[in-house]
């Protein structure tokens, strides 16, 4: 098989980037070594940046987004038990973000390429880069016992941390760079309707909470745990009484409860790859970063990729330029690590860590008294949360 550019991974980025690509006339394959039901089996993020919304139109796949999601013009930072409110259309002159789970997203971006025709490969094993250094790469996979090849122009990594795109890249040519933090978030789904109509980040002497929601009735709650907490530990009235614990009190009254239909729990770190290009294969999303949910950046970045690597590639095919292209990487890591310092700091400054001195608890204290009570520092704030440009 021939196509212009081998897209190995089908979440949102591959898809994104696939159904911009297929838009634009430019033949791509999407390999994913699981099936489709397993994909939109996976619980993710649901806070979508402006630049996000506006890829999703340009693909032709937001009309659902549009009609289902929720625009949200603000969010609380809950502490001292008062919420303060970040006025993210006030303080960024009218950017907002939408409240959109990414299974939904995944799902329309799903629905539209296969209406459009183009071709994803299922329940691909083994899928493996090859001869990216070169002039010809391709992609080999296994399938019904049978290993097939696909020759392109171009591979796009986007199978994620555990994806075997940054695997096939020799040691010496990538630097990594980390940071584990000592906690997680328990999180659950449930089909109740949301404590408040804007997300509520907590910051609580018994440790971080969040308030977010999927739709007007179906919530997204987490609380912060020790990294090594048990699933199994955690009853579903143990869970509800400690996140009502954290919230102010008007929150705590009026939130409804019911058995969560997902429950689990997600370590939180920092991990970036450098570069994000090796000749012909290109990282994408998770496949070279991953950041703390706290900001909210993670299928964001992945969009943000995704609209520089396209960018490149229409560079190429059209215009017989491969500035887009080789310029990919610087680009795409700028807007990566501002990204990356503004969950570090988020994460810094929402949660409460084992070795907090009293000094460092004064440092947040101080942190958050003057982000809402300064216009400048709630700027700050509001312009990362909606989205640096590209």
């Amino acid at each position: 098989m021939r196509t212009q550019v081998a897209i190995v991974g089908s979440g949102p980025a591959g898809l994104l980037l696939g159904q911009l690509l297929t838009e634009a006339g430019i033949e791509n394959v999407i390999l994913d070594r699981v099936g489709k039901e397993y994909i939109l089996g996976r619980v993710r993020a649901g806070v979508l940046e402006e630049g996000t919304v506006g890829l999703m139109d340009q693909a032709k796949s937001g009309a659902r987004m549009h009609a289902e999601g929720l625009p949200h013009d603000g969010f609380s930072l809950a502490f001292d038990g008062r919420d303060h409110r970040i006025d993210l259309f006030g303080l960024t002159g009218g950017k907002r973000v939408m409240v959109y789970g990414q299974t939904e997203l995944t799902h329309d971006l799903m629905d539209h390429r296969e209406k459009s025709g183009a071709l994803t490969i299922y329940d691909a094993a083994d899928v493996q880069p090859h001869e990216f250094d070169g002039q010809l790469p391709y992609v080999t996979y296994d399938k019904g016992g049978i290993t097939h090849r696909i020759d392109c122009d171009f591979i796009a990594g986007c199978d994620g941390f555990h994806g075997a795109s940054r695997k096939a890249v020799p040691e010496r040519s990538i630097r990594t760079f980390e940071k584990v933090y000592p906690f997680g978030w328990l999180g659950i789904l449930a089909d109740v309707a949301p404590v408040s109509h804007e997300l509520i980040y907590a910051n609580h002497p018994r440790g971080f909470a969040l308030c977010s929601m999927r739709s007007q009735t179906r919530s997204r709650y987490y609380i912060q745990c020790p990294f090594d907490e048990k699933i199994e530990d955690w009853s579903d009235d143990r869970f509800w009484d400690e996140l009502r614990r954290r919230l102010p009190a008007h929150h705590a009254e009026k939130m409804i409860t019911a058995p969560p239909f997902e429950k689990s729990i997600a370590p939180l770190r920092s991990f970036v790859a450098e570069p994000m290009r090796f000749g012909r294969l290109f990282l994408v999303g998770d496949a070279a970063h991953i950041v703390p949910p706290t900001g909210a950046k993670g299928l964001n970045l992945a969009a943000s990729d995704v609209h520089y690597l396209f960018s490149g590639l229409i560079e190429h095919y059209q215009d017989r330029s491969n500035n887009g292209i080789d310029a990919y990487s610087d680009r795409a890591l700028s807007r990566v690590w501002k990204a990356v310092r503004f969950s570090w700091w988020m994460t810094m400054m929402m949660h409460r860590f084992p070795d907090t001195s009293d000094f460092d608890q004064k440092i947040q204290e101080a942190e958050l008294d003057y982000l809402t009570h300064s216009r400048a520092a709630a700027t700050a704030l509001a312009e990362n949360y909606v989205g640096l440009p590209y």
